[in-house]
C-alpha cells in the first residue's frame, strides 16, 4: 500500500492493540482473548514489523499522541512492556509526544511497572474499574475488587502520574440509582483529572448481547436517562467538563488522543483488529492474533478489510462526531442539512453560538439517533 505524498506529514496519532486480558468480560464487544504466555512474545515482534513495513510507507512522521489500549496492556509483564516500549522508542521519533495513554486494568497494576512506564514517557494512564460496588463489579466479570481498585489508584499517584482517568459504567441490569450515585461520588472523592462514564450497551458477539436476547436481561431507557442526568449535573458541579458524550475532564486534560479521532484526524493502529485512517484510506487489521502474527512473518498485509473515504465521508463523519464534542461543527459545514438542523433546533437538541453547532444536554441524551442523520 502507498501512502499519498505529503500524508506522513499530517500522521501524529498511533493506536496499539493489546488483545490479552486477565479474563474476557461478558459485556465487551473489543477483540480480544485471554492470555497466552506462549504467544506474546510473537505478538510483541509482530507489532515491531507492523510498525517497520509502515514506517517505510510514510517516513519522517513525528507523533504528538500513543494510545494503548485493548484487551488489558496491562496483563503484559514488566519485561513484555519493557521490550515493546524500548522497540517504540528506537523506531520512532518522539520529540513532539504531547500524550501517550497506557490503559490498566486494577488486577494488573503494580508500583514496579507503573515506574517503569513512566520511566519511558507514559504520562496519561486510564484505570478500568467501572463500578465500586462489589455487586455490579461481579456481574460485569471484572476480576478486581473495588479496594484494589483503589489501591490501584493510589499506586500509580506514587509513581508520579498527574492524568489519570477512571472509566465506569452506568446501566447494568439490576443497578440502582442510590448505586450509581455511591460510584460517581467515590469517583469524585478520588480527584481523577478526567472519567470516562459509558451506558453499557448489549453488543453482538458478547455473552450480554446472548443474554439479552433471550430476554435474561434487559434494558430500561428510562432508567439510563436518569444515570446519565445525574451523571452530567453531578460532574459539572464538582468542576469537570463534559467535552465529549461520555467524557469528562478537569481544564486542561482532555485526551488529546480520543479528540484527534473526534475531529478527524489521521491515525494509525498496529495489532489484530485495530482500524487506521490515513488520507482516503481506512483499513482494519486482522481480527485474529494468531493470524495476525503469521501473516505478517510471511510478509503479507495483516488486513482484514480496507476502504475509500471519500471527502463526503469524512465530512458526514466529521459532523457526526464533532456534535458529539463539546467544540461542535462550524456551521458553514452544515449547509447540506438545513432541514434536518430546523427540526433538531426546534425539538431543543441542538444550539448555535459563535458560529458553531453543538448538542444541548438535551440532545446530547439522543447523541447516537442524532448523528445517524448525517452519516
Amino acid at each position: 500500500m502507498q501512502i499519498q505524498n505529503g500524508i506522513e506529514a499530517q500522521l501524529h496519532h498511533l493506536y496499539v492493540h493489546i488483545p490479552f486480558c486477565p479474563k474476557v468480560c461478558p459485556y465487551c464487544s473489543f477483540y480480544k482473548e485471554a492470555s497466552d504466555r506462549n504467544k506474546t512474545q510473537d505478538f510483541l515482534d509482530s507489532i515491531l514489523l507492523d510498525l517497520e513495513r509502515r514506517l517505510r510507507e510514510m517516513p519522517g512522521c513525528r507523533l504528538e499522541t500513543i494510545f494503548f489500549g485493548g484487551g488489558t496492556p496491562s496483563a503484559l509483564s514488566v519485561k513484555q512492556l519493557d521490550f515493546l516500549l524500548s522497540g517504540l522508542h528506537r523506531r520512532l521519533d518522539l520529540s513532539r509526544l504531547r500524550e501517550w495513554t497506557l490503559e490498566m486494568n486494577p488486577a494488573t497494576v503494580s508500583l514496579e511497572k507503573a515506574l517503569m512506564l513512566r520511566d519511558f514517557g507514559v504520562n496519561r494512564i486510564s484505570i478500568g474499574v467501572q463500578s465500586w460496588d462489589p455487586e455490579m463489579l461481579n456481574r460485569l466479570g471484572r476480576v478486581h475488587s473495588a479496594q484494589q481498585a483503589e489501591r490501584s489508584f493510589h499506586i500509580v499517584r506514587e509513581a508520579g502520574f498527574t492524568n489519570l482517568n477512571l472509566d465506569l459504567i452506568f446501566g447494568v441490569p439490576g443497578q440502582s440509582i442510590e448505586t450509581w450515585q455511591r460510584t460517581v461520588e467515590k469517583t469524585v472523592s478520588l480527584a481523577p483529572e478526567h472519567i470516562s462514564a459509558y451506558c453499557l450497551t448489549f453488543e453482538e458477539d458478547t455473552e450480554f448481547f446472548r443474554r439479552f436476547q433471550s430476554g435474561e436481561m434487559t434494558q430500561d431507557a428510562e432508567q439510563d436517562a436518569s444515570f446519565y442526568e445525574f451523571t452530567m449535573a453531578n460532574l459539572a458541579t464538582a468542576g469537570y467538563s463534559q467535552y465529549e458524550i461520555s467524557n469528562y475532564a478537569k481544564p486542561g486534560y482532555e485526551c488529546l488522543h480520543n479528540l484527534a479521532y473526534w475531529l478527524g484526524r489521521n491515525y494509525l493502529g498496529l495489532g489484530p483488529s485495530a482500524f487506521s485512517t490515513i488520507g482516503e484510506r481506512r483499513w482494519q487489521n486482522t481480527p485474529d492474533t494468531s493470524r495476525y502474527i503469521e501473516q505478517l512473518r510471511s510478509s503479507i498485509e495483516p488486513i482484514n478489510f480496507k476502504e475509500h473515504v471519500s471527502d463526503q465521508m469524512r465530512k458526514a463523519e466529521g459532523i457526526a462526531f464533532g456534535l458529539r464534542t463539546a467544540i461542535g461543527v462550524s456551521a458553514s459545514e452544515m449547509t447540506r442539512w438545513t432541514s434536518e438542523l430546523d427540526a433538531l433546533r426546534q425539538e431543543g437538541y441542538i444550539q448555535e453560538e459563535n458560529a458553531r453547532i453543538r448538542l444541548t444536554a438535551k440532545g446530547r441524551m439522543v447523541a447516537d439517533s442524532i448523528a445517524e442523520l448525517f452519516v
